[in-house]
């Protein structure tokens, strides 16, 4: 970790016992090439650090082990590629950020900039409302990316929740198939019509990766610990991270290692082995067996997915 911000890595819980009786699922996917969605295909973005915050590369199928409510599951995808994401650039544009934007700005820019060339990306500012200020739903064009970053008109309150809600929503336009957004924020939510937990549940109905960053120096001491954990909620929920930098000077940092981590995720998938569509919450957590000679190593991701409902007409659970 870069020295000068905080960083809360979001965890998973305790190890579950692996189930022997966990029932087969579909013959393995090939590693490579792009993910066939399928209704029932549970999708994992998957971050591997070792003992001293190290992404770790070079893992086989064989050292992941996935469960599902405590059963375990058998992998059906496994790869380990940089590949494309679509891209949400979500940012407070409320009064108490006019002087923080410019240095925000370039930051988020960074950000696309260390990403996968092939990255495509869309820009919301929120403060009352939020707003898409890109004059399509998607861009690869810095420039673009800069002019609509720069669209400033930083006054009113925080909507955050709404513009988090809005902005999942506005992927599904995206055309590649890994989904990302990042949060910068420098208070808490005191507009959205939309709660927290409504918030949690849009995204774990998602397999969107979220990553937060709370500017929360000017807050008071109550409205920064309300503001912080909401921001590691939405983190944990979505397998992300949430960061807390001292000055808005480190923000450019943390995007550098946003994109870092981004493009150093493996792709986990199943078919779970529980096959009830009954719109049920499903907890999920992954275990990593370490190579021989390697200390111990710990798995990020999202920490659940609601199951579909209905017919088998309907979306992709997890997507």
């Amino acid at each position: 970790m870069a020295p000068g911000y905080g960083q809360i890595p979001v965890q998973n819980g305790p190890p579950a016992p692996p189930s022997p009786d966990a029932p087969k699922s579909q013959p393995p996917g090939q590693s490579g090439g792009r993910i066939k969605l399928d209704v029932n295909l549970v999708v994992l973005h998957t971050t591997v650090l070792d003992d001293r915050g190290k992404f770790v590369e070079g893992l086989t199928q064989d050292n992941f082990r996935v469960y599902e409510d405590k059963v375990e599951q058998k992998l059906s995808i496994f790869k380990r590629e940089d590949i494309p994401v679509s891209m949400g650039l979500v940012i407070d544009n409320s009064g108490s950020m006019r002087d923080k934007r410019p240095r925000v700005n370039e930051a988020a820019l960074t950000l696309v900039q260390n990403s996968n060339p092939q990255d495509e990306a869309f820009v919301v500012n929120f403060n009352d409302d939020f707003y898409l200020d890109l004059d399509k739903d998607f861009s690869s064009s810095i420039p673009e990316l800069k002019e609509a970053l720069e669209r400033i008109d930083a006054r009113g309150s925080t909507a955050l929740y709404d513009a988090i809600i809005g902005s999942l929503d506005h992927l599904k336009k995206g055309s590649k198939e890994k989904k990302v957004l990042l949060i910068v924020t420098d208070g808490e939510d005191n507009t959205s019509r939309n709660s927290l937990e409504k918030t949690i549940k849009e995204i774990q109905k998602t397999d969107t990766v979220i990553y937060t960053i709370g500017l929360l120096g000017q807050e008071s001491k109550k409205s920064a610990k309300t503001a912080k954990r909401a921001l590691i909620s939405i983190a944990q929920a979505s397998g992300g991270i949430a960061f807390f930098p001292e000055n808005v000077e480190d923000v450019h940092a943390i995007c550098e290692q946003v994109a870092h981590d981004i493009r150093h995720q493996y792709t986990l998938a199943y078919y779970p082995s529980n096959a009830a569509r009954d719109g049920s919450f499903r907890v999920v957590h992954v275990d990593v067996i370490p190579p021989r000679g390697m200390g111990k190593l710990v798995a990020r991701t999202r920490n659940g997915y609601y199951a579909p409902t209905g017919n088998l007409s309907t979306s992709a659970a997890g997507k």
